[in-house]
């Protein structure tokens, strides 16, 4: 199985190779369990609260339960993209942007393997939603 460092060292001639997309899918799908994995145990953790007599215990409760789920939510929101990205591997359209069709590059997709857009597409998309945000 290839690494990361051999995925960094390859040449562009072999961009997403069965190699690389094997390596993906395997960091997808460990991404997708461990994403399961912690939105189980935080729903768990609030399903079961502790008993809090004292006030500063309770709003320390609280505290943590309104961070464990935002978490929560984005982890959740997150799968969607794991099986989007799956998808992708699947119908050979990993790894390129769906925009312009260019290569995502494999730096872009070892930091965030979700990624549909690649970082110019990306960039101008941002700056036009800014723009038009004021």
């Amino acid at each position: 199985m290839l690494t990361e460092e051999d995925l960094k060292a390859a040449p562009e001639s072999d961009y997403m190779n069965a190699d690389q997309l094997a390596y993906f899918k395997a960091l997808l799908e460990r991404l997708r369990q461990d994403t399961m994995d912690g939105v189980e145990t935080a729903r768990q953790a609030l399903a079961n609260p502790p008993e809090n007599n004292d006030d500063a215990d309770r709003a320390a409760y609280e505290e943590e339960s309104r961070l464990a789920l935002r978490i929560m939510d984005r982890e959740r929101k997150l799968l969607p993209k794991i099986d989007a990205a799956l998808r992708r591997i699947h119908t050979g359209d990993f790894g390129y942007c769906q925009e312009s069709g260019e290569p995502i590059g494999i730096p872009r997709l070892l930091t965030r393997p979700t990624a549909e857009l690649c970082a110019e597409v990306k960039a101008l998309n941002e700056r036009r939603e800014t723009l038009f945000r004021h």
